[in-house]
């Protein structure tokens, strides 16, 4: 049987098709419709959802051309790629219409509004391990926020990594593989394989990542000859990530990207680094529910604008260790916190500010729009009354954020005077430039509407001269112009009529008077959409032309509008500035969580709570109190004190008040934790795997500069392996003589209570509570001396268990106690054995530790 032939159409599809990348969907131009053919219907159809309908012998499934941006939003976040063929020339009868792969879609390269979420930075990565040096080069194509870093070991960047959460890696071919390899053998940690398996991963050929080559690609975007003015030596090797970076991105764009003007090291001695334990255990940017709600960057974020919730994500990212910034971002809120009224103010004007820094992007790269455009003008309106309600503040840190807004009166001017007040999505659709801003498309509006005055006055005097009381003059794309009458009136119709369609009710004609109007109309729209086409360039080119003052005006807006909430946040809860310095002490008094405090304030209804959260105080140094053993029973708040001293002291080196009476914060270079239990069956790890996993991490990387916390060590295992692991591990915290890192460790071990009488630098606290008829009451305060005992069966009887079971236990507690220990088995039913006994040995001789 002959092979059926393929048609040109089809030629074009497969021609652009074999080129594309794997797991690409193809989406191609006809008409009105994007079409997916063959396997990419079958999977399109079902991945967004629309009909698959089968042509001759292959499948196809369509989605309408202006609604592709929901579409493709949806296959981005199923980790597809889409590819874009458009037409790129006007449809002639009985020719084949040319198309172009025009753009390819990724989810971490698109950068339309639709596709990604406005208050969260939008990155794509790429990482390599090579020589025993990890680099890593990651970009926000959105705003061209661009940064590389280097370590010595892929562990040192797995905090990054995970703080910046990329929605696509870009990695060398089988590098994957060999990193699963490396984690199976322990030479490195297996976070960063889980990592990677939970988003886009695209594998590029190992040439794109060379250094010589990588350093040449950021030279030619930034358009400069050298990086020194970044401070980057061309031998640096995460210029080969960056490299591959930007090449993946041209790739899809289909021409190099145009909004990147910079480019900064990111080096973690100038950061607080948070380990990816740490992210996740304190729930710094999700809850352990995996959502915003309840996280610690929903607690702090009381912006008004997207670029305002993207900074102060940046900021929580890379916590600052730079004594002189932090203290200006620390007097900035201490000015507002004074000024309710002029925060109000500032906050009115933000909500008309539009998203400076994405609009650019776009516009820079070629996705222009008459709204967009018309959000910069919005924006520059609301410059003169922000920069007038900061002047007030002349003399304090706000000065220097006021200084960076630039109102461009010029272009304010300009974009006000050429923009309508209403104007469209898209550039097609025309009627967006004022009347008054260019004569000669004045002069061709009115045309048109001369044009379609004559079509209306046609219409009456047809109707007039035929007494058609019913003929209408019509427009559709396929048939221009025409005069349709009604089957019971066909009679009527006069000889210089042409009949042009005939329909179910009636027929359709046409004039030559009619025709030559409908030349004229469409020259006159046609002229008036290319002149209003060549006017909005201008407009964007002298937008374009002040981009470095937009973006940096952008920046201290965002800043501002961060200050502002902070300042909110101090003002409502009540918060306090810390005192910042580089001694090894952190002083806390009256500090409360600031997540939880927030939660326990509100119910259900967003109401306020009737109960409130208990404050504590903290006095941590690395020379003299160096470790808190806290002790208490479960459910009294141990966990919720450690975690706040660490969310607390992390707030302080955001440059933000923190929640409480007073604080004193010396820096710290890490914070580290390891709290709660939970499997990683998905890993093969355990509960006690995990817990030992997270605890070796944090005793081989923590200085004396560092802050941990440790919940239950040792619990995920037998009692006396438990508390023998527990105690090594104080041991090891405390081995140097002079001084080590800041330590808060919640135990239900209390035979750790004894190493304070051992370690001159370990300290017993514990979570007080009160007793009432067998009852306990916690009241949530952390007091200085050990606690007497764990009140697991008041804890138990709490929680509802069954009493007959709270009296058993009661009865093999007071056994175990005693000095005969031995416990009989219970047994629901008779036995006619005697029960046997169970001798249990006592915990005071078993564990004499100190002999």
């Amino acid at each position: 049987m002959a092979k059926k032939k393929i048609t040109p159409m089809m030629q074009q599809y497969f021609e652009v098709k074999r080129n594309l990348p794997a797991n690409t969907l193809l989406l191609f131009r006809l008409g009105d419709f994007y079409e997916m053919f063959h396997e990419d219907a079958e999977i399109g159809s079902q991945l967004l959802g629309i009909t698959l309908t089968k042509r001759s012998d292959y499948f196809m499934a369509g989605i309408p051309y202006h609604a592709a941006e929901q579409y493709i939003g949806k296959a981005l976040q199923a980790g597809k790629k889409v590819a874009i063929c458009d037409q790129v020339e006007t449809p002639k009868p009985g020719k084949l219409v040319k198309r172009s792969l025009t753009r390819i879609l990724t989810p971490g390269t698109t950068i339309e509004d639709s596709q990604i979420e406005s208050s969260r930075n939008h990155y794509l990565a790429a990482f390599e391990f090579e020589d025993k040096v990890a680099s890593l080069a990651w970009l926000d194509l959105s705003t061209g926020e661009f940064q590389i870093a280097q370590a010595r070991s892929i562990d040192d960047l797995t905090p990054v990594l995970t703080a910046i959460d990329p929605a696509e890696m870009l990695v060398i071919e089988g590098e994957e593989n060999r990193w699963r390899a490396m984690a199976h053998d322990g030479s490195i940690h297996d976070e960063l394989i889980h990592f990677l398996a939970t988003r886009a991963v695209t594998e590029l050929p190992g040439f794109r990542f060379d250094i010589d080559a990588g350093a040449q690609t950021v030279m030619d975007t930034l358009g400069v000859i050298n990086l020194e003015g970044f401070g980057i030596e061309k031998t640096n090797p995460a210029l080969g990530s960056a490299g591959a970076l930007l090449h993946y991105v041209t790739e899809n764009l289909r021409f190099q990207p145009e909004n990147l003007s910079s480019i900064r090291e990111y080096s973690s001695d100038d950061a607080l680094l948070l380990d990816p334990a740490t992210l996740r255990n304190l729930e710094i940017f999700k809850s352990t529910r995996g959502t915003r709600e309840g996280s610690l960057l929903q607690a702090i974020n009381k912006t008004t604008t997207a670029a305002g919730a993207r900074t102060l994500e940046q900021w929580l990212i890379a916590p600052q260790r730079s004594l002189d910034e932090l203290q200006r971002r620390q007097n900035s809120v201490e000015t507002l916190v004074a000024s309710p009224l002029a925060v109000s103010e500032i906050q009115d004007l933000l909500k008309s500010v539009r998203d400076t820094q994405r609009i650019l992007g776009r516009l820079q790269n070629r996705l222009r729009n008459p709204r967009e455009l018309g959000g910069i003008r919005d924006t520059l309106n609301q410059l003169p009354g922000i920069r007038e309600t900061l002047s007030q503040f002349a003399g304090t840190a706000l000065d220097r954020i006021a200084d960076r807004i630039d109102p461009l009166p010029h272009l304010s001017e300009l974009l006000n005077r050429g923009l309508k007040d209403e104007l469209p999505n898209n550039l097609a659709d025309g009627g967006y430039i004022a009347m008054g801003y260019d004569g000669a498309l004045d002069e061709m509006l009115a045309l048109t509407t001369d044009n379609k005055l004559w079509l209306s006055n046609l219409e009456a005097e047809e109707r007039e001269r035929t007494g058609i009381k019913n003929l209408k003059i019509k427009f559709n794309g396929a048939f221009g112009y025409f005069i349709e009458v009604s089957k019971s009136n066909l009679g009527l119709v006069p000889e210089e009529y042409v009949r042009k369609q005939t329909m179910v009710n009636g027929e359709r004609f046409v004039t030559e008077a009619l025709k030559q109007k409908e030349k004229e109309i469409f020259h006159a729209e046609e002229n008036s959409k290319r002149r209003e086409e060549e006017l909005f360039a201008g407009l964007v080119s002298a937008t374009l032309e002040e981009s470095a003052a937009l973006a940096q005006t952008a920046a201290a807006l965002a800043e501002i509008d961060v200050f502002c909430g902070w300042a909110e946040i101090a003002r409502l809860w009540n918060y306090c500035k810390p005192a910042l310095d580089e001694t090894d002490a952190i002083e806390i008094t009256q500090g409360r969580h600031p997540v939880v405090e927030q939660m326990l304030k509100q119910d259900s209804t967003g109401l306020a709570s009737a109960q409130a959260f208990v404050p504590n105080d903290s006095k941590l140094s690395a020379s003299e109190s160096q470790i808190h053993l806290i002790t208490g029973p479960n459910m009294a708040g141990k966990s919720t004190y450690i975690r706040q001293v660490a969310l607390i002291t992390l707030l302080a080196q955001v440059g933000s008040w923190v929640p409480a009476t007073s604080a004193r914060i010396g820096l710290v270079d890490r914070i580290f934790s390891r709290v709660g239990a939970s499997d990683d069956l998905a890993r093969g790890n355990s509960t006690f795997m995990v817990e030992m996993n997270e605890t070796a991490n944090i005793l081989n990387n923590a200085t004396e500069r560092s802050l941990i916390i440790l919940d239950e060590i040792g619990r995920g295992t037998s009692t006396y392996d438990g508390l023998s692991i527990a105690w090594s591990v104080v041991e090891h915290l405390h081995r140097d003589t002079t001084s080590g890192p800041k330590t808060l460790f919640a135990t239900h071990y209390q035979e750790l209570t004894q190493l304070a009488t051992h370690l001159d630098r370990l300290e017993n606290y514990s979570v007080a509570v009160k007793e009432w008829n067998d009852d306990i009451v916690f009241v949530r305060q952390v007091v200085k001396g050990a606690a007497d005992r764990s009140y697991g069966i008041q804890v138990a009887r709490l929680a509802g268990l069954p009493q007959p079971v709270i009296a058993r236990a009661k009865e093999i507690l007071q056994k175990l106690e005693s000095d005969d220990a031995t416990v009989a088995v219970s047994s629901p039913v008779p036995q006619a054995k005697p029960r046997k006994k169970i001798r249990v040995e006592d915990n005071k001789d078993q564990l004499s530790l100190f002999g």
